[in-house]
């Protein structure tokens, strides 16, 4: 199927939750937002797990169907977290000897350690968008860390400077996207949670290497980026973000942002008048799953200060830590709160 072309069209941020004969939840929430590797997760032993992996994609791809999600993924159902798939699959990168950087609460969070230059081996995530694309006729979305957040992910133990590094992530993510982009898919989206973290560094050359990780490629390109999992994140979350309005000057298409759980202002979406808008209605902090209305709600106070054609319905974040069920039920939601304001803006 082609991109949609019908207003307020809606999607997924990335993940959908993976079955729980696929992982051991329990694990999962242990390591958090893994950086290296976390093979502990996963219920299935090596032989099988490939399998399993598919199977446990078809169900998630059958579920944004049900539910009426216009744009898909594959639900990331073969990830141990958004970036590490990637992340330790590039050379220059030692995953068997991790590094370590700082996070919240002064704790230290195990990371990739770059000891060489950072290039891109070969394909990484291309059999799954490929699988993707097989196993459903919606329009397809498929996800990849962004090179600054990579950047920021990492104990940089060869590189000059960190600028240079994430550069160099850059060149490796755009090599990755243009093969993901050959395949057929509709939508490519970055990561780029650390910007908000790390505003200081994203504007010396966070936006610098997003743009040259997306240099020439074509259709709808998306920048995403959030507090953090709703699951990890337990604290009150900020009701704005300390790196929005420098977006406006990335080459993406489209800029997502969470709203719904850190009921954000969302009179700073003027800033961003020249981008499409991947608006989060949907709170997953809240394990209630939201009616209709209240989506349509969220959406019509999005419209307030985004047009119609530049509003793209979707999640906060990622789905990966909720209950199946649960996050079904908001996807459901999701879809009839739009088909509501779809159907006002008709008249």
């Amino acid at each position: 199927m082609a991109y949609p072309t019908h207003l307020l069209p809606t999607t997924v941020v990335g993940s959908y939750p993976q079955p729980d004969w696929l992982v051991d939840r329990a694990t999962l929430h242990a390591h958090g937002v893994p950086r290296t590797h976390a093979h502990d997760m996963w219920r299935i032993a090596e032989p099988w797990l490939e399998q399993a992996q598919d199977d446990a994609t078809i169900l998630a791809i059958r579920a944004m169907e049900q539910a009426g999600i216009d744009i898909i993924t594959d639900g990331e159902e073969r990830r141990e977290s958004y970036s590490n798939r990637f992340a330790l699959a590039l050379e220059g990168i030692d995953a068997e000897h991790p590094g370590s950087v700082p996070a919240r609460g002064g704790r230290m969070t195990p990371v990739p350690r770059v000891v060489g230059k950072i290039r891109r081996r070969g394909p990484v995530e291309v059999r799954d968008v490929e699988f993707l694309l097989r196993n459903t006729d919606r329009a397809t979305k498929i996800t990849l860390p962004g090179p600054f957040t990579l950047s920021q992910q990492a104990q940089n133990a060869f590189y000059a400077d960190d600028e240079e590094m994430a550069m160099d992530y850059a060149v490796a993510v755009n090599e990755e996207l243009r093969a993901l982009k050959a395949t057929g898919v509709d939508v490519v989206q970055l990561d780029e949670p650390w910007v908000r973290t790390s505003p200081d560094k994203a504007t010396r050359y966070g936006l610098r290497a997003i743009n040259r990780a997306l240099e020439g490629i074509e259709g709808p390109t998306v920048v995403h980026l959030c507090f953090g999992y709703a699951a990890v994140v337990s604290d009150a979350k900020p009701s704005g973000y300390s790196f929005l309005p420098q977006l406006a000057d990335t080459v993406a298409q489209q800029i997502s942002i969470e709203a719904a759980q850190p009921k954000l202002d969302l009179g700073v979406l003027r800033d961003l008048a020249g981008k499409q808008i991947m608006l989060g209605v949907l709170d997953l902090g809240d394990p209630a799953v939201e009616t209709a209305e209240q989506v349509a709600g969220r959406i019509r106070a999005g419209l307030r200060y985004v047009a119609p054609e530049r509003l793209i319905p979707a999640p906060d974040c990622g789905m990966k830590y909720l209950p199946r069920e649960t996050a079904f039920g908001k996807l459901r939601a999701l879809a009839e709160g739009a088909a509501i304001v779809r159907r006002e803006l008709a008249g």
